[in-house]
Protein backbone atom coordinates (compact mmCIF):
# COMPACT_ATOMS: atom_id res chain seq x y z
CA UNK A 1 0.00 0.00 0.00
CA UNK A 2 1.63 3.60 -1.17
CA UNK A 3 1.25 6.79 0.30
CA UNK A 4 0.36 8.27 -3.16
CA UNK A 5 -2.96 6.10 -3.98
CA UNK A 6 -6.52 5.91 -3.63
CA UNK A 7 -6.47 2.72 -1.38
CA UNK A 8 -4.33 4.59 0.74
CA UNK A 9 -6.29 7.35 1.21
CA UNK A 10 -9.10 5.36 2.04
CA UNK A 11 -7.11 3.35 4.54
CA UNK A 12 -6.06 6.52 6.61
CA UNK A 13 -9.21 8.05 6.62
CA UNK A 14 -10.79 5.47 8.38
CA UNK A 15 -7.68 4.96 11.05
CA UNK A 16 -7.70 9.29 11.22
CA UNK A 17 -11.32 8.75 12.20
CA UNK A 18 -11.33 5.85 14.52
CA UNK A 19 -8.71 6.49 16.15
CA UNK A 20 -9.43 9.81 17.27
CA UNK A 21 -12.74 8.34 18.42
CA UNK A 22 -10.63 5.90 21.20
CA UNK A 23 -8.57 8.88 21.90
CA UNK A 24 -10.15 9.01 25.50
CA UNK A 25 -9.54 4.63 25.54
CA UNK A 26 -5.59 4.76 25.14
CA UNK A 27 -5.23 0.94 25.14
CA UNK A 28 -8.27 0.13 22.63
CA UNK A 29 -6.67 3.61 20.60
CA UNK A 30 -2.98 1.56 20.93
CA UNK A 31 -4.54 -1.72 19.70
CA UNK A 32 -6.43 -0.41 17.23
CA UNK A 33 -3.70 1.31 15.64
CA UNK A 34 -1.56 -1.70 16.35
CA UNK A 35 -4.17 -4.00 13.92
CA UNK A 36 -4.24 -1.20 10.87
CA UNK A 37 -0.52 -1.59 11.09
CA UNK A 38 -0.43 -5.25 10.47
CA UNK A 39 -3.35 -4.66 8.03
CA UNK A 40 -1.14 -2.11 6.40
CA UNK A 41 2.00 -4.16 6.72
CA UNK A 42 0.08 -7.23 5.28
CA UNK A 43 -1.17 -5.40 1.96
CA UNK A 44 2.54 -6.19 0.53
CA UNK A 45 2.95 -9.66 1.63
CA UNK A 46 0.70 -11.09 4.15
CA UNK A 47 3.50 -14.08 4.70
CA UNK A 48 5.79 -11.27 6.66
CA UNK A 49 3.32 -10.21 9.04
CA UNK A 50 4.39 -13.56 11.29
CA UNK A 51 8.30 -12.03 10.99
CA UNK A 52 7.52 -8.63 12.33
CA UNK A 53 4.92 -10.67 15.14
CA UNK A 54 8.25 -13.13 16.02
CA UNK A 55 10.34 -10.34 15.97
CA UNK A 56 8.00 -8.15 18.37
CA UNK A 57 7.61 -11.21 20.74
CA UNK A 58 11.35 -11.96 20.90
CA UNK A 59 12.15 -8.02 21.56
CA UNK A 60 9.55 -7.66 24.33
CA UNK A 61 11.08 -10.81 26.11
CA UNK A 62 13.96 -9.82 26.02
CA UNK A 63 13.45 -6.37 27.44
CA UNK A 64 11.77 -8.28 30.58
CA UNK A 65 14.59 -10.03 30.98
CA UNK A 66 17.06 -6.91 30.83
CA UNK A 67 13.97 -5.06 32.88
CA UNK A 68 14.46 -8.22 35.71
CA UNK A 69 18.05 -8.56 35.72
CA UNK A 70 20.30 -6.23 38.61
CA UNK A 71 23.49 -7.83 38.32
CA UNK A 72 25.09 -5.77 35.27
CA UNK A 73 27.97 -7.77 33.46
CA UNK A 74 24.70 -10.70 33.03
CA UNK A 75 22.42 -7.90 31.95
CA UNK A 76 25.09 -6.51 29.00
CA UNK A 77 25.41 -10.57 28.08
CA UNK A 78 21.51 -10.77 27.37
CA UNK A 79 21.52 -7.30 25.73
CA UNK A 80 24.52 -8.67 23.69
CA UNK A 81 22.71 -11.53 22.75
CA UNK A 82 19.26 -10.35 22.13
CA UNK A 83 20.96 -7.81 19.49
CA UNK A 84 22.82 -10.38 17.86
CA UNK A 85 19.47 -12.49 17.38
CA UNK A 86 18.06 -9.21 15.83
CA UNK A 87 21.02 -8.90 13.44
CA UNK A 88 21.13 -12.74 12.42
CA UNK A 89 17.49 -12.23 11.27
CA UNK A 90 18.63 -9.34 9.53
CA UNK A 91 21.74 -11.17 7.97
CA UNK A 92 20.18 -13.60 6.64
CA UNK A 93 17.57 -12.01 4.71
CA UNK A 94 19.58 -9.42 3.72
CA UNK A 95 23.23 -11.08 3.05
CA UNK A 96 23.16 -15.00 3.47
CA UNK A 97 22.78 -15.14 -0.73
CA UNK A 98 25.64 -12.42 -0.15
CA UNK A 99 27.93 -14.47 1.47
CA UNK A 100 27.48 -17.51 -0.01
CA UNK A 101 27.85 -15.93 -3.55
CA UNK A 102 31.74 -14.60 -2.12
CA UNK A 103 32.33 -17.66 -0.36
CA UNK A 104 31.92 -19.34 -3.69
CA UNK A 105 33.91 -17.03 -5.84
CA UNK A 106 36.72 -17.11 -3.70
CA UNK A 107 36.61 -20.71 -3.84
CA UNK A 108 36.19 -20.90 -7.72
CA UNK A 109 39.22 -18.93 -7.70
CA UNK A 110 41.33 -21.33 -5.42
CA UNK A 111 40.08 -24.16 -7.30
CA UNK A 112 38.38 -25.53 -4.07
CA UNK A 113 35.64 -27.31 -3.44
CA UNK A 114 31.70 -27.60 -4.71
CA UNK A 115 29.58 -24.32 -4.04
CA UNK A 116 28.10 -23.51 -1.30
CA UNK A 117 24.12 -24.12 -1.89
CA UNK A 118 21.59 -20.89 -1.02
CA UNK A 119 18.03 -20.32 -1.59
CA UNK A 120 17.03 -17.05 -3.58
CA UNK A 121 14.20 -15.19 -1.28
CA UNK A 122 12.16 -12.69 -1.27
CA UNK A 123 13.56 -9.69 1.33
CA UNK A 124 11.11 -9.27 3.58
CA UNK A 125 9.70 -5.45 2.96
CA UNK A 126 10.89 -2.78 6.23
CA UNK A 127 13.05 -5.47 7.95
CA UNK A 128 16.08 -3.03 8.50
CA UNK A 129 13.79 -0.30 9.61
CA UNK A 130 11.84 -2.86 12.32
CA UNK A 131 15.29 -4.64 13.25
CA UNK A 132 16.67 -1.30 14.40
CA UNK A 133 13.23 -0.51 16.10
CA UNK A 134 14.07 -3.65 18.43
CA UNK A 135 17.05 -3.01 18.75
CA UNK A 136 17.02 0.59 19.99
CA UNK A 137 14.36 -0.73 22.06
CA UNK A 138 16.93 -3.40 24.05
CA UNK A 139 19.63 -0.59 24.40
CA UNK A 140 17.75 2.53 25.34
CA UNK A 141 16.54 -0.39 28.22
CA UNK A 142 20.11 -1.25 29.02
CA UNK A 143 21.01 1.98 28.76
CA UNK A 144 18.38 3.42 31.19
CA UNK A 145 17.27 5.95 28.71
CA UNK A 146 13.78 3.91 29.26
CA UNK A 147 13.25 3.24 32.67
CA UNK A 148 11.02 0.02 32.65
CA UNK A 149 10.07 -2.44 29.69
CA UNK A 150 6.83 -1.24 27.53
CA UNK A 151 3.89 -3.09 27.93
CA UNK A 152 3.14 -5.30 24.88
CA UNK A 153 0.95 -3.91 23.39
CA UNK A 154 2.91 -0.20 23.27
CA UNK A 155 5.98 -2.45 22.25
CA UNK A 156 3.66 -3.82 19.42
CA UNK A 157 2.54 -0.49 18.02
CA UNK A 158 6.21 0.94 18.33
CA UNK A 159 7.42 -1.76 16.40
CA UNK A 160 4.62 -1.93 13.52
CA UNK A 161 3.71 2.03 13.26
CA UNK A 162 2.82 2.14 10.03
CA UNK A 163 3.55 5.82 8.46
CA UNK A 164 7.38 4.74 9.45
CA UNK A 165 7.39 1.06 9.52
CA UNK A 166 8.51 0.36 5.93
CA UNK A 167 11.25 3.32 4.99
CA UNK A 168 11.74 5.26 8.23
CA UNK A 169 12.07 7.32 9.67
CA UNK A 170 14.21 5.64 12.46
CA UNK A 171 12.27 6.48 15.86
CA UNK A 172 14.10 5.91 19.27
CA UNK A 173 11.90 3.89 21.75
CA UNK A 174 13.25 6.22 24.44
CA UNK A 175 10.95 9.16 22.23
CA UNK A 176 8.13 7.08 20.72
CA UNK A 177 7.54 5.05 23.68
CA UNK A 178 6.44 7.89 26.25
CA UNK A 179 4.01 9.24 23.39
CA UNK A 180 2.26 6.27 23.23
CA UNK A 181 1.71 6.11 27.35
CA UNK A 182 0.18 9.78 26.66
CA UNK A 183 -3.19 10.74 26.06
CA UNK A 184 -3.48 12.23 22.88
CA UNK A 185 -4.92 16.01 22.97
CA UNK A 186 -6.52 16.93 19.47
CA UNK A 187 -5.90 20.55 20.32
CA UNK A 188 -2.39 19.43 20.15
CA UNK A 189 -2.04 18.33 16.40
CA UNK A 190 -0.56 20.81 14.00
CA UNK A 191 -2.40 20.51 11.44
CA UNK A 192 -1.31 22.68 8.82
CA UNK A 193 2.05 21.99 9.10
CA UNK A 194 1.23 18.28 8.66
CA UNK A 195 -0.69 19.04 5.53
CA UNK A 196 1.98 21.01 4.93
CA UNK A 197 4.59 18.15 4.68
CA UNK A 198 2.33 15.75 3.07
CA UNK A 199 1.41 18.13 0.43
CA UNK A 200 5.21 18.61 0.09
CA UNK A 201 6.14 14.86 0.14
CA UNK A 202 3.52 13.86 -2.63
CA UNK A 203 4.83 16.79 -4.85
CA UNK A 204 8.13 15.86 -4.30
CA UNK A 205 7.86 12.43 -5.04
CA UNK A 206 4.96 12.08 -7.60
CA UNK A 207 6.21 14.73 -9.79
CA UNK A 208 9.96 15.81 -9.12
CA UNK A 209 11.61 12.15 -7.80
CA UNK A 210 9.31 10.25 -10.74
CA UNK A 211 9.86 12.42 -13.96
CA UNK A 212 13.43 12.57 -12.88
CA UNK A 213 13.30 8.70 -12.98
CA UNK A 214 11.34 8.06 -16.17
CA UNK A 215 12.84 10.91 -18.31
CA UNK A 216 16.75 11.05 -17.66
CA UNK A 217 18.17 8.43 -14.76
CA UNK A 218 16.52 4.89 -15.48
CA UNK A 219 17.08 5.03 -19.15
CA UNK A 220 20.98 6.45 -18.57
CA UNK A 221 21.82 3.70 -16.04
CA UNK A 222 20.03 1.27 -17.64
CA UNK A 223 22.42 1.07 -20.14
CA UNK A 224 24.94 3.63 -20.05
CA UNK A 225 26.85 2.60 -22.93
CA UNK A 226 24.32 3.97 -25.23
CA UNK A 227 24.67 8.07 -23.87
CA UNK A 228 27.68 10.42 -24.09
CA UNK A 229 29.37 12.23 -21.41
CA UNK A 230 26.65 15.05 -21.16
CA UNK A 231 23.87 12.68 -20.51
CA UNK A 232 25.97 10.63 -17.90
CA UNK A 233 26.29 13.43 -15.96
CA UNK A 234 23.02 15.24 -15.71
CA UNK A 235 21.60 11.46 -15.27
CA UNK A 236 24.44 11.83 -12.12
CA UNK A 237 22.64 15.17 -11.01
CA UNK A 238 19.68 13.71 -11.64
CA UNK A 239 19.71 10.76 -9.29
CA UNK A 240 21.19 12.64 -6.71
CA UNK A 241 18.41 14.46 -6.84
CA UNK A 242 15.78 11.83 -7.56
CA UNK A 243 16.97 9.95 -4.12
CA UNK A 244 16.59 13.28 -2.14
CA UNK A 245 13.31 13.61 -3.08
CA UNK A 246 12.00 10.11 -3.15
CA UNK A 247 13.07 9.46 0.20
CA UNK A 248 12.64 13.02 1.85
CA UNK A 249 9.17 12.78 0.58
CA UNK A 250 8.15 9.42 2.12
CA UNK A 251 10.10 10.26 5.64
CA UNK A 252 7.85 13.81 5.32
CA UNK A 253 4.84 12.28 4.34
CA UNK A 254 5.52 9.94 7.45
CA UNK A 255 5.98 12.84 9.95
CA UNK A 256 3.24 14.85 8.63
CA UNK A 257 0.51 11.37 9.05
CA UNK A 258 1.80 10.62 12.33
CA UNK A 259 1.37 14.38 13.47
CA UNK A 260 -2.09 14.39 12.06
CA UNK A 261 -2.30 10.46 14.62
CA UNK A 262 -1.18 12.59 17.59
CA UNK A 263 2.59 11.60 17.62
CA UNK A 264 5.73 13.58 16.85
CA UNK A 265 8.15 12.28 14.36
CA UNK A 266 12.14 13.30 13.89
CA UNK A 267 13.16 15.37 11.27
CA UNK A 268 15.34 13.37 8.80
CA UNK A 269 16.47 15.57 6.14
CA UNK A 270 17.96 18.88 6.65
CA UNK A 271 18.99 20.54 2.65
CA UNK A 272 21.56 18.10 2.87
CA UNK A 273 23.46 19.10 -0.27
CA UNK A 274 24.23 23.00 0.60
CA UNK A 275 26.61 20.88 2.90
CA UNK A 276 30.45 21.91 2.82
CA UNK A 277 31.84 18.85 4.12
CA UNK A 278 30.93 15.05 4.43
CA UNK A 279 30.39 15.77 8.23
CA UNK A 280 28.13 17.72 7.53
CA UNK A 281 26.30 15.90 5.02
CA UNK A 282 25.63 13.32 7.17
CA UNK A 283 24.55 15.48 9.98
CA UNK A 284 21.90 16.60 7.52
CA UNK A 285 21.21 13.07 5.12
CA UNK A 286 19.12 10.42 6.62
CA UNK A 287 19.37 12.18 9.99
CA UNK A 288 17.79 8.82 12.48
CA UNK A 289 20.28 6.29 10.34
CA UNK A 290 22.97 8.79 10.98
CA UNK A 291 22.78 9.16 14.87
CA UNK A 292 21.33 5.67 15.41
CA UNK A 293 24.89 4.28 13.60
CA UNK A 294 26.38 7.06 15.37
CA UNK A 295 24.86 6.22 19.16
CA UNK A 296 24.71 2.50 18.29
CA UNK A 297 27.45 1.86 16.82
CA UNK A 298 30.06 4.33 16.21
CA UNK A 299 30.22 5.26 20.14
CA UNK A 300 30.20 1.36 21.15
CA UNK A 301 33.07 0.99 19.21
CA UNK A 302 34.70 3.21 20.93
CA UNK A 303 33.92 6.69 19.18
CA UNK A 304 36.16 9.52 19.02
CA UNK A 305 38.59 8.06 22.06
CA UNK A 306 41.59 6.23 21.19
CA UNK A 307 43.88 7.95 18.43
CA UNK A 308 43.57 6.39 15.22
CA UNK A 309 40.96 3.82 16.64
CA UNK A 310 38.65 6.51 15.81
CA UNK A 311 39.45 6.57 12.13
CA UNK A 312 38.61 2.86 12.14
CA UNK A 313 35.52 3.17 13.91
CA UNK A 314 34.92 5.58 11.52
CA UNK A 315 35.25 3.16 8.77
CA UNK A 316 33.65 0.41 10.11
CA UNK A 317 30.58 2.68 10.79
CA UNK A 318 30.36 3.80 6.81
CA UNK A 319 31.48 -0.08 5.53
CA UNK A 320 28.66 -1.30 7.64
CA UNK A 321 26.36 1.41 6.58
CA UNK A 322 27.07 0.48 3.17
CA UNK A 323 26.31 -3.12 3.51
CA UNK A 324 22.94 -2.55 5.36
CA UNK A 325 21.98 -0.74 2.10
CA UNK A 326 22.59 -3.92 0.03
CA UNK A 327 24.11 -7.33 0.11
CA UNK A 328 26.40 -6.20 -2.67
CA UNK A 329 30.07 -5.04 -3.05
CA UNK A 330 28.81 -1.82 -4.83
CA UNK A 331 27.10 -1.06 -1.81
CA UNK A 332 30.57 -1.70 0.46
CA UNK A 333 32.72 0.30 -2.16
CA UNK A 334 29.64 3.66 -1.70
CA UNK A 335 29.74 3.01 2.34
CA UNK A 336 33.75 2.78 1.93
CA UNK A 337 33.96 6.22 -0.33
CA UNK A 338 32.43 8.42 2.73
CA UNK A 339 34.16 6.19 5.22
CA UNK A 340 37.78 7.22 3.61
CA UNK A 341 36.75 10.81 2.82
CA UNK A 342 35.46 11.34 6.07
CA UNK A 343 38.94 10.00 7.78
CA UNK A 344 40.52 12.52 5.76
CA UNK A 345 38.36 15.47 6.49
CA UNK A 346 38.74 14.41 10.31
CA UNK A 347 42.94 14.66 9.80
CA UNK A 348 42.60 17.88 7.88
CA UNK A 349 40.24 19.50 10.58
CA UNK A 350 43.40 18.69 12.97
CA UNK A 351 46.12 19.29 10.88
CA UNK A 352 45.17 22.36 9.26
CA UNK A 353 44.22 25.98 10.33
CA UNK A 354 40.98 26.66 9.76
CA UNK A 355 41.88 29.61 7.28
CA UNK A 356 43.80 27.27 5.02
CA UNK A 357 40.22 25.43 4.01
CA UNK A 358 38.64 25.74 1.12
CA UNK A 359 35.56 28.67 0.90
CA UNK A 360 32.49 27.56 1.59
CA UNK A 361 30.79 28.12 -1.75
CA UNK A 362 33.78 26.13 -3.24
CA UNK A 363 33.62 23.49 -0.03
CA UNK A 364 29.46 22.74 -1.01
CA UNK A 365 30.08 22.38 -4.64
CA UNK A 366 33.19 20.03 -3.97
CA UNK A 367 31.41 17.97 -1.54
CA UNK A 368 27.84 17.60 -3.79
CA UNK A 369 30.24 16.42 -6.66
CA UNK A 370 31.66 13.53 -4.32
CA UNK A 371 28.20 12.59 -2.80
CA UNK A 372 27.27 12.52 -6.70
CA UNK A 373 30.16 10.54 -7.59
CA UNK A 374 29.50 8.10 -4.78
CA UNK A 375 25.79 7.93 -5.77
CA UNK A 376 27.02 6.59 -9.17
CA UNK A 377 27.68 2.99 -7.24
CA UNK A 378 24.44 3.33 -5.16
CA UNK A 379 22.41 3.05 -8.28
CA UNK A 380 24.47 0.94 -10.34
CA UNK A 381 23.24 -2.65 -10.21
CA UNK A 382 27.03 -3.96 -9.88
CA UNK A 383 30.65 -2.89 -10.02
CA UNK A 384 31.28 -3.38 -13.52
CA UNK A 385 28.08 -1.46 -14.47
CA UNK A 386 29.36 1.37 -11.88
CA UNK A 387 33.08 1.47 -13.47
CA UNK A 388 31.55 1.24 -17.34
CA UNK A 389 29.57 4.23 -16.53
CA UNK A 390 31.96 6.36 -14.90
CA UNK A 391 34.73 5.26 -18.48
CA UNK A 392 31.63 6.95 -20.15
CA UNK A 393 32.09 10.55 -19.37
CA UNK A 394 34.80 9.89 -21.86
CA UNK A 395 32.58 10.34 -24.32
CA UNK A 396 31.91 14.24 -24.73
CA UNK A 397 31.93 14.03 -28.58
CA UNK A 398 28.24 12.19 -28.58
CA UNK A 399 24.93 14.30 -28.46
CA UNK A 400 22.80 14.65 -25.95
CA UNK A 401 19.24 12.27 -25.63
CA UNK A 402 17.98 12.44 -22.43
CA UNK A 403 18.24 16.25 -21.46
CA UNK A 404 14.94 17.86 -21.95
CA UNK A 405 13.96 21.38 -20.31
CA UNK A 406 11.37 19.94 -18.07
CA UNK A 407 14.30 17.46 -16.59
CA UNK A 408 16.53 20.77 -16.25
CA UNK A 409 13.86 22.85 -14.39
CA UNK A 410 13.64 20.20 -12.04
CA UNK A 411 16.85 20.12 -11.27
CA UNK A 412 17.80 23.32 -10.90
CA UNK A 413 14.68 23.70 -8.71
CA UNK A 414 15.13 21.26 -6.50
CA UNK A 415 19.29 22.02 -6.64
CA UNK A 416 18.14 25.89 -5.89
CA UNK A 417 15.66 24.67 -3.06
CA UNK A 418 18.61 23.70 -1.19
CA UNK A 419 19.52 26.67 -0.25
CA UNK A 420 16.39 28.23 0.56
CA UNK A 421 15.68 29.66 4.30
CA UNK A 422 15.57 26.92 6.73
CA UNK A 423 12.69 28.78 8.86
CA UNK A 424 10.76 28.54 5.30
CA UNK A 425 7.70 25.62 6.57
CA UNK A 426 7.35 27.74 9.44
CA UNK A 427 7.02 31.12 7.35
CA UNK A 428 4.06 29.34 5.46
CA UNK A 429 2.57 27.49 8.54
CA UNK A 430 2.10 30.81 10.03
CA UNK A 431 0.73 32.50 6.92
CA UNK A 432 -2.14 29.56 6.06
CA UNK A 433 -2.76 28.92 9.81
CA UNK A 434 -4.91 32.03 9.27
CA UNK A 435 -7.49 30.21 7.34
CA UNK A 436 -10.64 28.50 8.25
CA UNK A 437 -9.43 24.30 8.65
CA UNK A 438 -12.41 23.63 6.08
CA UNK A 439 -10.90 26.25 3.46
CA UNK A 440 -7.11 24.17 4.40
CA UNK A 441 -8.32 20.69 3.88
CA UNK A 442 -10.67 21.81 0.52
CA UNK A 443 -7.03 23.48 -1.14
CA UNK A 444 -5.14 20.39 0.35
CA UNK A 445 -7.94 18.01 -1.83
CA UNK A 446 -7.80 20.40 -4.48
CA UNK A 447 -3.62 19.86 -4.79
CA UNK A 448 -3.33 16.18 -4.39
CA UNK A 449 -5.87 16.20 -7.25
CA UNK A 450 -3.68 18.41 -9.01
CA UNK A 451 -0.66 16.85 -8.26
CA UNK A 452 -2.04 13.50 -9.52
CA UNK A 453 -3.18 15.24 -12.95
CA UNK A 454 0.53 16.68 -13.28
CA UNK A 455 2.45 13.48 -12.27
CA UNK A 456 3.41 10.41 -14.95
CA UNK A 457 1.34 7.39 -15.01
CA UNK A 458 1.50 4.81 -12.01
CA UNK A 459 3.51 4.99 -8.85
CA UNK A 460 6.75 3.28 -8.22
CA UNK A 461 7.20 2.42 -5.15
CA UNK A 462 9.76 4.58 -2.57
CA UNK A 463 13.76 3.78 -3.53
CA UNK A 464 14.25 3.17 0.43
CA UNK A 465 11.70 0.55 0.01
CA UNK A 466 13.88 -2.40 -1.44
CA UNK A 467 16.58 -1.70 1.58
Amino acid sequence: MLFPTLNFGLFFVLVFAVSWALAGRPQMRTGFLSLASYVFYGWWDWRFVFLLAGSTVFNYLAGRLIAGEDDRQRRKIIVGLAVAVNLGLLGFFKYAGFFAQAINDASGALGGGPPVGFLAMALPIGISFYTFHGISYLVDLHRGTLKVPARFLNLLLYISFFPQLVAGPIVRASHFLPQIAETPDPNDIRATRAFLLILGGLFKKMVVANYLATDLVDPVFFDPSQFGAADLLFATYGYALQIYCDFSAYTDIAIGIAALLGYRFPQNFNQPYRSSGLREFWQRWHISLSTWLRDYLYIPLGGNRGGWKRYRNLMITMLLGGLWHGAAWHFVIWGGLHGTALVVEHLAARRSAPTTGLPRALAIIATFHFVCLTWIFFRSTDLTAAFDFIGGFARWDVAAQQIKPLTLLLIAGALASQFLPADRLARIEAWWVRFPMAAQGAAVGFAIVLLAACSPDGVPPFIYFQF
